[in-house]
């Protein structure tokens, strides 16, 4: 939602982006009065939404300081949650990102959307709570789930590791359920709820590692290895979903010598059935190592486990085989490791056949690092789409007017 250019909506843009911050720049890459300029802050000023911070110098020499111009990310609070197959994380955070309070608890994503979405709207009062913010101060819920998802509906499309959740409508059940265990009930009226948006887990850490740590990479690629396997891509500082939410969906390209690794989504040889979280679980029991589930591998991979180590290099080298591959097609600049194997001999059996196979010319100027948000990267991430989504300049207009400002 774009807006009109000389908006209140596209001046708070400027600012939040920090193109322009101070009222005399805001003026000059506008083409707006001073005047002008003045009402539409004074609009933003009085929704809450911005406040003067520290003075800046101005250009020439002589001039008064200038104030600077700040997005106010106290104003209001967003809630995450990031599921897991077997727990899940939520939080509630300011618009600028900072996690303010955080809960994480057992769940399994296998039993379905409707026990799954109630017990998590069940973690949001305490939540708050903890949190210091009153349910009315709520403005939206990102939620970050292992599967594709469709951008527009936010429903989940055939995820292999999500039984019962294909097209499921998450937003509304989270509507739902956030009426019933945080407003109250039915009495309080659905349509008080927040705004509800989904995204794939990967398309979010990525989104959230690159706005914090690598805002200047063009072209930047996380692969989260957990259970599965996926990837997401961040494109001039924007999620690259595909054209129906499919890409980066590499833990089920088909590796040519694997026809007997049977994958969750019901084919043979996926790089998720050879080298994920899961199928190393498989691995290591069957030479005599008890592990269930990623979570579980990584556990033994901080221990320094001989055979978890083993296993964890040798599935590294098997996602860097594909990722040869991703990196050629993409010439990314950043390439970020994240999820429950990534660990130092995953990222060293990757690096290894990454830069023996691929073109010089592909890896010459790629960094290829770990995760520096950790678990908290697929919160963080979900809670930024929100803020994006409610501030873009166009909605944030139309907020405006429904305020009466």
């Amino acid at each position: 939602m774009i807006g009109n250019q000389s908006s209140a909506g596209h001046l708070l843009h400027l600012i939040r982006s920090g193109q322009a911050t101070t009222r005399g720049e805001l003026q000059r890459v506008t083409g707006l009065s001073r005047s002008t300029v003045g009402n539409r802050l004074d609009r933003l000023f009085r929704a809450g939404w911005i406040r003067e911070g520290s003075t800046v110098p101005v250009g020439g020499g002589g001039g008064r300081p200038a104030g600077r111009l700040e997005f106010d990310g106290t104003h209001a609070v967003v809630l995450a949650v990031d599921l897991e197959t077997r727990y899940g994380r939520a939080a509630a955070l300011d618009l600028n990102g900072r996690v303010l309070a955080d809960h994480t608890g057992p769940l399994t994503i296998e039993d379905g959307p409707d026990e799954v979405i109630d017990r998590l709207a069940r973690w949001f009062p305490p939540l708050l709570e903890r949190a210091g913010v009153a349910p009315g101060d709520v403005r939206g819920i990102g939620m970050s789930v292992p599967g594709p998802v469709d951008w527009e509906s936010g429903q989940v499309i055939q995820p292999p590791i999500m039984p019962g959740w294909d097209r499921h409508p998450i937003p509304e059940r989270m509507r739902r359920a956030y009426t019933e265990h945080v407003l109250g009930g039915a009495g309080a009226g659905e349509e008080a709820a927040p705004v509800v948006l989904v995204d794939n887990d990967a398309n979010l850490m990525a989104y959230a590692e690159q706005r914090l740590h690598h805002p200047g990479c063009g072209a930047f690629l996380l692969v989260k290895v957990s259970t599965g396997i996926g990837a997401g891509l961040v494109v001039d500082g924007e999620v690259y979903r595909g054209i129906d939410g499919g890409a980066g969906d590499i833990g089920h390209i088909r590796l040519h010598d694997r026809p007997d690794a049977l994958c969750m989504c019901g084919s043979y040889g996926c790089l998720a059935a050879v080298a994920g979280g899961r199928a190393l679980a498989g691995q290591l029991s069957a030479v005599g190592v008890p592990a269930t589930s990623g979570p579980a591998v990584r556990d033994l991979l901080a221990a320094g486990q001989p055979d978890a180590v083993r296993l964890a290099r040798e599935a590294g080298r098997r996602v860097g085989e594909v990722l040869v591959t991703v990196v050629t097609v993409l010439n990314p600049g950043v390439l970020v490791v994240a999820g429950d194997l990534a660990g130092t001999p995953f990222v060293t059996g990757v690096r290894e056949l990454l830069y023996q196979r691929a073109m010089p010319r592909s890896t010459a100027h790629l960094t290829v690092v770990t995760s520096r948000l950790g678990d908290r990267a697929g919160l963080i991430g979900a809670g930024a789409m929100v803020v994006e989504h409610l501030y873009a300049p166009g909605r944030a207009d139309a907020r405006l007017a429904a305020m009466g400002l």
